[in-house]
């Protein structure tokens, strides 16, 4: 165990002493708008393997570098298709991961060993900046391997507290959902993770078809079939099924076998004694309630978390859920 510092993004003084420990080859988690990372100098193959060992993740997971400045991006890739220029122009800084040929010089510890390296631009001004600062970063989510993303700073140290050097709290995350990763070394492009820049967006900023594939062949960070779990047991129904479930509760004369958390978005009918929260009926905005929602439900110390199958056009909360509930 070590002391694990909470700095604050909004202080300047705390910015520099998190540029200072990156620089050092120290970890820290940072506040981006998708969720929080867990950061590491990209140019640091001892800080990098830190990461792997302070979230427990399997080596051969790819990471995503994270840029401060577009002129960061020239030692990472071997070249940058037009494809990509496009929405670099249209879509960073933002919740847009883009997979390039790899520099040659670019660690296999990042890449898991591919010809590939995954790179994004985080909307956020200070951390931008911090970025330009001390240099390029490798951060997956600040979380241990296969639990609950963290959408904020308290969520971090509950799960890494003790096993990282700082966490620079910069309040809730505006996105709470990991990026869209699209892969631009291939034609038509792909979508490899379903994320905040939909599919028929990113057909539109490019003109041409973007694809989604139906089972994902290319391994990147979040596609393990069992990722972002709650600890306690969680299952996906239908709107019709959780109804029915929760009426057969109801309707049991000696107490149920299973005491359930429900998450639900839609006119569900509940008893006011069940433990439940309804989200958002709203795409987005249910999207960045999921991991809070998920986070509090698993401290209900329910047997079960019952969740209400969104809308199954809403690809990437969908995606997210049902790695929740493998």
């Amino acid at each position: 165990m070590i002391n694990t510092e909470i700095l604050a993004l909004h202080n300047a003084s705390d910015r520099e002493r998190a540029a200072n420990l990156l620089r050092a080859g120290k970890l820290v988690a940072i506040p981006t708008e998708t969720v929080y990372g867990l950061a590491a100098n990209a140019s640091n193959e001892q800080a990098i393997r830190g990461v792997f060992a302070a979230k427990q993740r399997p080596s051969d997971h790819p990471l995503i570098v994270h840029i401060g400045d577009i002129s960061q991006l020239q030692d990472w890739v071997s070249d940058v298709p037009a494809v990509a220029r496009v929405l670099i122009e249209q879509c960073w800084p933002g919740p847009l991961t883009m997979v390039f040929h790899k520099a040659a010089a670019v660690s296999p510890l990042i890449t898991g060993g591919r010809d590939t390296v995954a790179i994004r631009m985080p909307d956020n001004a200070l951390l931008r900046a911090l970025l330009r600062d001390c240099g390029p970063v490798v951060a997956p989510s600040a979380n241990l391997h296969k639990k609950i993303s963290p959408t904020c700073a308290a969520q971090v140290i509950s799960g890494l507290g003790g096993r990282i050097d700082a966490i620079l709290d910069g309040g809730d995350c505006s996105v709470g959902l990991e990026s869209t990763i699209v892969d631009v070394t291939s034609e038509p492009l792909r979508v490899l993770r379903a994320g905040p820049y939909f599919t028929a967006q990113l057909s539109e900023i490019i003109g041409a078809d973007v694809q989604m594939p139906l089972q994902h062949d290319v391994a990147v960070a979040g596609n393990m079939p069992a990722h972002y779990q709650p600890n306690t047991k969680a299952l996906l129904f239908s709107s019709q099924e959780l109804q029915e479930r929760i009426n057969g509760l109801n309707s049991n004369a000696k107490p149920a076998a299973v005491k359930p958390a429900i998450l639900y978005y839609s006119e569900l009918h509940l008893p006011s004694a069940m433990h439940n929260m309804k989200l958002a009926a709203d795409r987005r905005a249910y999207a960045k309630q999921i991991y809070q929602a998920l986070t509090e439900a698993d401290s209900w110390q329910c047997q079960q978390i019952w969740i209400e199958q969104p809308p199954t056009e809403w690809h990437e909360v969908n995606d997210r859920l049902k790695r929740a509930c493998y």
